[in-house]
């Protein structure tokens, strides 16, 4: 393979993992503070649609973005008061709502199916950071704003998550509410408000697909990509940046199933649609079964321990579980 064509690759793998990137961020901020959002699948289909609609109505493309991030900032909302409030069962609740939203996409959407639409401008290059050897060229030439939007989010949510007052409360609420509670923290506030946060960012990844990565609108637009979100969140260990990187391996597998698929003509389609979500699958089970302790326990011991401290990760301590707040 030429390296024009590799890069061709990763550069298309970068661009359509954009939107998973912003599920994945957003599920992330979620989980972290103690609350499931699993109705992403739902949330994403019917910002999509939202998205597409509300630009195509105002011909404006970013009015788009800013309609789906109020609806999904709104699904959100139910899953906050649910769980948070009602005390109920998150996953019963995120459910339900992922069936209702995916439904509502298909019939409120019907009108505008297939139709054209107002896109994201196409190529956007950062002038200087493009023309750095190999990484300008695949980072920053060939990429639209959305992408380095994703960038950009990526290092702000670490650096929030990591590096601030902010973040260490917001892992607080996710890990030890009761403590964070003691130190003077509104736990249920935060929780809303993280929530709220988080199902904006999946509103952005609907209107992500149906404005930018796959431009328009139909039954079922952006099927499977909820659940192979919240199962990143997982794999990423509830990491903003190992989040990211899933969504990029993901995007990676699409993009090396398209190469399969004009490769090898004969295999049927469906083949080449399906594989980068069973593979996805497959990775997320070895990287959690004893078979990676095996595989580690050939390495020397430090490298070892750094491996399988990277590798193994816990979700939140208090995560899905009601807070009293007296």
């Amino acid at each position: 393979m030429e390296s024009g064509q590799l890069l061709i690759i990763l550069a298309t793998a970068i661009a359509s993992a954009t939107p998973l990137v912003f599920a994945c961020i957003g599920e992330t901020i979620t989980e972290r503070a103690g609350v499931i959002n699993l109705s992403a699948e739902g949330t994403i289909m019917l910002c999509a649609m939202v998205g597409f609609v509300a630009a195509k109505t105002a011909d404006n493309v970013w009015l788009g973005f800013l309609a789906a991030a109020i609806v999904g900032a709104l699904i959100a909302l139910v899953v906050a008061y649910g769980a948070i409030t009602l005390k109920q069962s998150q996953i019963a609740i995120g459910f339900v709502l992922a069936l209702l939203c995916s439904d509502l996409s298909a019939y409120l959407g019907n009108p505008y199916v297939r139709i054209p639409g107002p896109t994201v401008p196409p190529r956007f290059p950062i002038p200087v950071l493009q023309d750095i050897p190999f990484i300008g060229p695949l980072f920053f030439r060939e990429g639209d704003v959305l992408v380095y939007a994703g960038y950009a989010l990526i290092a702000a949510t670490w650096f929030y998550f990591y590096r601030t007052r902010g973040g260490l409360t917001l892992r607080a609420i996710g890990e030890q509410p009761a403590a964070a509670f003691a130190r003077g923290h509104n736990v249920i506030a935060l929780r809303y408000a993280y929530t709220v946060i988080g199902g904006a960012l999946m509103g952005i990844a609907g209107a992500a697909f149906s404005l930018d990565f796959k431009a328009g609108w139909s039954y079922r637009h952006t099927a499977g990509y909820g659940w192979i979100a919240l199962a990143i969140v997982i794999f990423g260990g509830w990491n903003p940046l190992r989040a990211a990187l899933g969504a990029y391996l993901f995007g990676m597998l699409q993009s090396l199933a398209n190469v399969a698929q004009s490769a090898i003509p004969d295999m049927p389609t469906q083949v080449f649609t399906v594989a980068p979500f069973v593979l996805m699958i497959l990775v997320l089970v070895l990287t959690s079964s004893d078979w990676l302790d095996r595989l580690l326990s050939y390495l020397p011991v430090n490298a070892r321990r750094s491996l399988s401290r990277t590798l193994h990760t816990a979700p939140p301590a208090a995560l899905g579980r009601p807070f009293e707040q007296d």
